[in-house]
C-alpha cells in the first residue's frame, strides 16, 4: 500500500477547474495595487493569456500535495511565475 500511496502522489496532476480569463484576472486584482499584482497582470499580457501560468502554477503546486497547499502556497508560486 505504500509504494503504491507513494506512486500515486508522485504522479498525480492538478488541473483548474472552469475558465479563467486575463479580463478574470483583471477583476479579481482590481483592488489589488501591489507590485505583484502589477507585475502578474504584465506577466500575463507579455505570455499573452493566462494558459502558461495555469500549466506552471498547477505543475509547481504539485511538488506541495504531500504537505497541503494553501493560498500562501498559491501566492508564492504565482509570484515565482511572475518572476520567471
Amino acid at each position: 500500500m505504500k509504494e503504491l500511496a507513494r506512486f500515486l502522489l508522485q504522479n498525480c496532476q492538478l488541473d483548474f477547474s472552469g475558465e479563467v480569463t486575463i479580463e478574470q484576472i483583471r477583476q479579481f486584482l482590481r483592488d489589488d495595487d501591489s507590485r505583484e499584482a502589477r507585475a502578474l497582470l504584465s506577466k500575463l499580457i507579455e505570455d499573452k493569456g493566462v494558459d502558461d501560468m495555469l500549466v506552471v502554477v498547477a505543475d509547481c503546486l504539485k511538488e506541495h500535495i504531500p504537505n497541503g497547499i494553501n493560498e500562501d502556497t498559491i501566492r508564492q508560486q504565482l509570484s515565482f511565475y511572475t518572476e520567471s
